[in-house]
């Protein structure tokens, strides 16, 4: 027997309780670094009321921490491989720890942005380490699938939470205590990290590139900034020069991995047909899934009259749905191909799409309700098994910087989608409604109605009741056509990536010869038995792992 023989039938090594347990704190960790994503909407109008900070400022408190984010997380995950990924999530957790106290405690909004800054910086340690982490604590196919689902699902716990939990705080305390939200994940992360994670890192790294580090960060923040703009804006040929630089950077960042002896990432991974398609399905989905619930929160406010807290009460079905979808995929790709999980997947989140075309001005509670549940039970599987195919596709020592790529994707296809479908929807918003605005109405009125939807509620407030009704009426009817039509092209894409992902990630399931008890052999099916079901010891499903247990398609 050769030693690659001997490699691909020694026993994969099953996970213990120990790092069941590590799981739950990286859980935690994860579900604290979304909740720091979405409490601040919250705080904002007693920052607002507290601070006084100008438009511009206001607007860089909001956004620099999802930037500095998405413009590290390569440059992390490729830092934790070298480094040690248990040693830089320690240290971002107590960077994140400190730069929260520093933020609670803001008395300018200078110091605020700056804080926000820096807990980007700290939260990019964060997805990258932990991701990879779960990689080499999970060695089993199966388990591994289940320990992906779980950190998808704190992902969406964290979403959920984070508003409920948030206005709570708000109602009772400052603003600045929503920041100290985190400090007990974190010290509690950092108790329980060194005892309960292992460490892994590249025996063979070698030196940080600081060109490509500089490189990789500059291209990402300009396209993020760019996308964020337009979406803001609409185009203009600042941020469309923003986007094509950093696109330009991008390709001199990829030119420079191809001439290294040690790059941040294989570029040559891209020639991998499940990686390419696994990271474009993971990128869409993030895309239409941003994209749609960018104007939920504004139909249920502004449009039905809920408070963020009701409205963070109302998201908690939805979120829900997400984590039973983020477990069940894991059982299911047990027994079917993981394309046709994706495809399926996919297909739910168009149904639950199509549904939010037919929402109205009145009565579109329960229809959002309905529609973010069926969607979250069609992408939660969709993340799980995607985010592993694109990890997994990587060696075991550069899973740190596979991780990074997957979650820049995921912030790159975010701010795509509020930038396209955001802009859609504004665009139709604002044309419904210049045509739909009473005679009459003051000019400065109308185009502060026109410029957001908010902008019109405060503005019906401010006028005659009949009057303040009618610019109400033309301004809510208006953003439901947006969000129609936005959900109807949602949908289109949902279908479109459904079918793509079931036609370049299935593979034909092979027919196995198998050894029968009296050593006759028979025809079989993967599982290492004749018929589905297979054994703790048998060899996993190619259609679902490869030889060496990580989840692939069909370059496997």
């Amino acid at each position: 027997m050769s030693a690659t023989d001997a490699a691909v039938d020694a026993p994969v090594r099953r996970a213990t309780t120990g790092d069941w347990v590590g799981l739950s704190v990286l859980a935690l960790a994860c579900l604290m670094y979304v909740m720091d994503l979405t409490v601040l909407h919250l705080a904002l109008p007693q920052i607002s009321e507290q601070l006084a900070p100008s438009s511009a400022q206001l607007l860089w408190i909001i956004d620099v921490y999802g930037f500095m984010v998405a413009g590290a997380l390569v440059t992390m995950g490729t830092l934790g491989d070298r480094i040690g990924r248990r040693r830089l999530l320690m240290i971002g957790a107590v960077g994140f720890g400190l730069t929260s106290i520093l933020a609670a405690f803001a008395t300018t909004p200078e110091m605020l942005i700056l804080s926000r800054a820096l807990l980007g910086l700290a939260g990019a340690t964060l997805a990258p380490s932990t991701l990879s982490l779960i990689f080499h604590m999970f060695a089993d196919p199966r388990q591994r699938s289940v320990a992906i689902g779980i950190w998808i699902g704190a992902f969406s716990a964290g979403s959920a939470i984070g508003p409920v939990l948030g206005g709570l705080v708000l109602e009772h305390f400052w603003w600045g205590a929503v920041f100290l939200l985190a400090l007990p994940v974190m010290v509690a992360l950092l108790i329980l990290g060194p005892i309960v994670l292992p460490e892994y890192k590249d025996p063979n790294a070698g030196r940080l590139d600081l060109l490509s580090v500089g490189l990789s960060v500059v291209a990402v923040l300009a396209v993020i900034f760019g996308l964020k703009e337009i979406a803001q804006d609409g185009v203009a040929w600042l941020p469309v020069v923003l986007i094509a630089a950093g696109l330009l950077i991008g390709w001199r960042w990829v030119r420079r991995q191809k001439r290294l002896a040690d790059p941040m990432i294989d570029v040559g991974l891209f020639r991998i047909g499940s990686f390419r398609t696994a990271l474009a399905v993971n990128f869409l989905a993030v895309f239409i899934s941003v994209g749609y619930f960018l104007f939920l929160a504004q139909y249920l406010q502004l449009i039905l009259g809920l408070s963020p807290l009701q409205s963070g009460l109302w998201s908690l079905p939805s979120a829900a749905g997400f984590i039973v979808g983020s477990q069940l995929g894991p059982r299911i790709v047990r027994r079917v191909q993981p394309a046709l999980v994706i495809a399926v997947g996919l297909g739910l989140t168009a149904v639950g799409l199509g549904l939010l075309t037919q929402i109205g001005v009145t009565g579109g509670l329960w229809v959002i309700v309905t529609s973010s549940v069926v969607i979250s039970l069609g992408l939660g599987p969709v993340f799980g098994l995607t985010t592993e195919l694109i990890v997994g596709t990587a060696p075991p020592e550069k899973a740190g910087a596979a991780s990074g790529i997957s979650e820049t994707a995921a912030e790159l296809g975010g701010a795509l989608g509020i930038a396209i479908l955001g802009s859609v929807g504004v665009a139709i918003y604002r044309s419904q409604l210049a045509a739909g605005l009473p005679a009459g109405l003051p000019s400065q009125a109308a185009d502060a109605a026109k410029d957001t939807l908010g902008g019109a509620v405060v503005v019906s407030s401010t006028l005659p009741p009949a009057e303040g009704a009618a610019v109400f009426d033309a301004a809510a009817n208006a953003f439901v056509t947006g969000l129609r039509v936005v959900s109807a092209v949602a949908t289109v894409i949902a279908v479109i990536i459904a079918v793509v992902s079931w036609f370049a990630l299935r593979r034909p399931r092979p027919t196995v010869a198998v050894p029968a008890a009296d050593g006759v052999v028979v025809p079989g099916t993967p599982d290492g038995a004749p018929g589905a079901g297979a054994g703790a010891g048998a060899d996993p499903d190619p259609a679902v792992a490869g030889p060496d247990g990580r989840l692939c398609g069909a370059d496997c």
